[in-house]
């Protein structure tokens, strides 16, 4: 599907969806192929914009390290349709709960979407810090995930770029050090105190205190990477990594009522992933920014599971009212 909108049929448009997952990626997928196998009518919409799509490879994901992401969710689509379930390229405007209970969906062709459960599986977006140059080499040369990418950097000169992300900054410097002899922590405005700082110098993190102005020489043709800080000085590397600020896509469970977290600023869910809102889950990225996408994955085949049980609830009630209650 590489179109930006794949508009849906006229006759599915108008059906009443056991379940509509807003986000194609690890959990949505995942929970669409368990809701598809227990053979509930399930549709995932999908605006085609994954947070590791710039990303050549994804790990960390036991028999899939090393695979491309784009790959990794070709092949989760043609499973979840090989199940019956539907796709739909397009973003969610709007959604509101009818009179009746079931949710209502507005699409960006202005398709709406009518559903009886939903699972939020939008993601994030990661904020980098506003330093020029530094979002050109997003996914290249710049990382955020240590997990993800900090093994392929082993043995290069690193440098980490502190963030508003203070305390996971000087972390990433600490955990940077085991795969390379020679790793710089450009605070950057980050406060460091002194217990942590001479923990940070022990360990071999050298740390440059200056603000960093500008990131230049992020060309992807193995030139090194030159950071520029305000003292005039500068620090050449061949990888940054940072601590991007996690901005989860949760408007459709804010529109819908569901209050974030005052500490994390997230949506919160139960272990199965129910929020507060009846009928509504969340997985991935939205509500656990540090998911990697087997973890994402695992939650999405979580939620899917309570949703069939929930689904299923409703219509055995439902096979009791029709009957009459007829025991």
């Amino acid at each position: 599907m590489d179109t930006t909108t794949y508009p849906l049929g006229e006759s599915l448009a108008e059906t009443v969806w056991d379940s509509v997952i807003v986000g194609g990626g690890a959990a949505g997928l995942s929970a669409g192929i368990v809701l598809a196998r227990a053979q509930f009518a399930t549709l995932v919409v999908d605006g085609g914009a994954p947070r590791n799509g710039p990303a050549d490879h994804m790990h960390g994901y036991l028999t899939r390290d090393g695979m491309a992401p784009k790959e990794f969710l070709a092949t989760g689509q043609d499973e979840f349709t090989g199940y019956g379930g539907t796709l739909a390229r397009a973003t969610v405007t709007d959604v509101r709960r009818a009179e009746d209970g079931v949710f209502e969906l507005r699409l960006d062709y202005r398709r709406l979407l009518r559903s009886r459960s939903l699972l939020v599986a939008t993601g994030l977006t990661d904020d980098l810090p506003d330093v020029p140059g530094l979002s050109a080499g997003w996914a290249s040369l710049v990382h955020h995930c240590p997990h993800c990418h900090g093994y392929e950097e082993r043995g290069r000169t690193i440098a980490v770029i502190g963030s508003a992300m203070a305390p996971h900054s000087a972390h990433l410097a600490a955990l940077m050090r085991r795969h390379s002899p020679s790793v710089t922590f450009c605070v950057n405005g980050v406060e460091v105190g002194a217990a942590e700082r001479r923990r940070l110098t022990a360990y071999g993190v050298r740390l440059v205190d200056a603000g960093v102005t500008r990131v230049a020489a992020v060309d992807g043709d193995g030139a090194p990477v030159v950071i520029e800080v305000d003292d005039g000085g500068t620090v050449t590397c061949d990888a940054i990594f940072v601590g991007t600020r996690p901005v989860p896509h949760d408007a459709i469970m804010t529109t819908l009522g569901a209050a974030k977290d005052p500490v994390s600023g997230l949506v919160p869910v139960d272990a199965a992933g129910a929020t507060a809102v009846e009928g509504v889950w969340a997985a991935g990225n939205v509500v656990n920014p540090r998911a990697q996408v087997v973890a994402a994955a695992g939650a999405g085949c979580t939620a899917g599971i309570a949703m069939t049980s929930w689904l299923l609830d409703r219509e055995l009630a439902a096979a009791v009212s029709d009957n009459g209650g007829a025991s």
